[in-house]
């Protein structure tokens, strides 16, 4: 399914931030920059009603739950959750997903998701503080709490606030492919891409290091994605103990130096697999695979098709956003 519409429902009263992240990745007409425009709803039972927000703040959605109807993307954004949301606005997310659209909620969004039911049998996510209510609301659904985000069957849950970010670029980049959602990220000032297995920072002690941020290793590992990168090179570079750089970053990155680099080396795959007509033993060599079989190991445990695959499939959406 293509994304040319985008339809925020709002089950109750929603978070300014997380209402913000979905507006600034699918709402903001950035065709200047060769970004498709999408067609945004702001959708409420009472539309052309000010909703609160907080402190004073409201939104008035503009549009009534019919205009859902067809999207191809419904959003449940974060909420106060322990607002039950009506059976009209809970019916909406259901009948979405029956017509075959996919869903996404942003942190305490998934609780909407998981009062309709559309959450049972399949995997989820939300902000780590509320991962044990979650779960204990809606028992039959398979919480993971140190992830960004998750999908499964056409529903992804997000984490909180900047990783419903990261869900809605990784939903971008699905649908209408890599360059597309760089180029959001790029006029956003976010990476294009944290990988939604990356742990969330959840109740950890940062550890307290004199010195800068490890960017500059961070975009030296982009640059040099052929080369070996041992955690002995890395944390030399970085002017650190090998124990030291690896804490630090798990600190700053959610997650190990290997599994970071694969991630880079996936990312960097996929932008030649979508944009250039290289044969793939030549993608797996400049991504830093070695060779097409490595490669093809990787992404298709990591993205789910094979390289050859997933050109294929980009190639069409590209043609059919243009």
């Amino acid at each position: 399914m293509a994304l040319t519409s985008v339809a925020v429902v709002l089950p109750g009263r929603p978070t300014l931030f997380e209402l913000g992240v979905v507006h600034e990745v699918f709402g903001i007409d950035r065709t200047d920059d060769g970004v498709p425009l999408i067609d945004f709803r702001l959708c409420a039972e009472r539309p052309g009603v000010p909703v609160e927000i907080s402190h004073g703040i409201t939104v008035t959605p503009p549009y009534g739950l019919d205009a859902a109807r067809g999207a191809d993307l419904v959003v449940a954004p974060a909420y106060e959750y322990s607002d039950t949301p009506s059976e009209a606005v809970l019916e909406v997310f259901r009948q979405a997903h029956a017509d075959g659209a996919w869903l996404l909620s942003v942190c305490s969004g998934a609780f909407a998701l998981g009062e309709a039911g559309l959450l049972d049998g399949r995997c989820s996510t939300t902000h780590w503080r509320h991962s044990d209510e979650l779960k204990r609301r809606f028992p039959r659904t398979r919480v993971d709490p140190g992830v960004l985000f998750v999908e499964d069957d056409r529903i992804l849950t997000s984490a909180g606030t900047a990783a419903g970010i990261d869900a809605c670029l990784h939903h971008v980049r699905c649908e209408l492919g890599a360059a597309i959602a760089t180029r959001i990220a790029r006029r956003m000032v976010v990476p294009p891409q944290r990988d939604g297995g990356q742990r969330q920072f959840i109740d950890m002690p940062v550890p307290e290091i004199a010195g800068e941020t490890l960017q500059p290793v961070l975009e030296w590992m982009r640059e040099h994605l052929v080369e070996e990168q041992p955690v002995r090179v890395l944390a030399s570079r970085a002017a650190m103990s090998e124990r030291t750089f690896a804490r630090r970053f798990a600190a700053e990155t959610g997650t190990t130096p290997a599994k970071w680099l694969l991630a880079q080396r996936i990312h960097h795959a996929r932008t030649l697999l979508e944009g250039t007509d290289l044969p793939v033993e030549t993608v797996a060599d400049r991504a830093g695979f070695g060779s097409a079989a490595l490669l093809r190991h990787h992404f298709g445990a990591r993205v789910g098709v094979a390289p050859g695959e997933y050109r294929r499939t980009f190639r069409s959406n590209e043609r059919r956003a243009g």
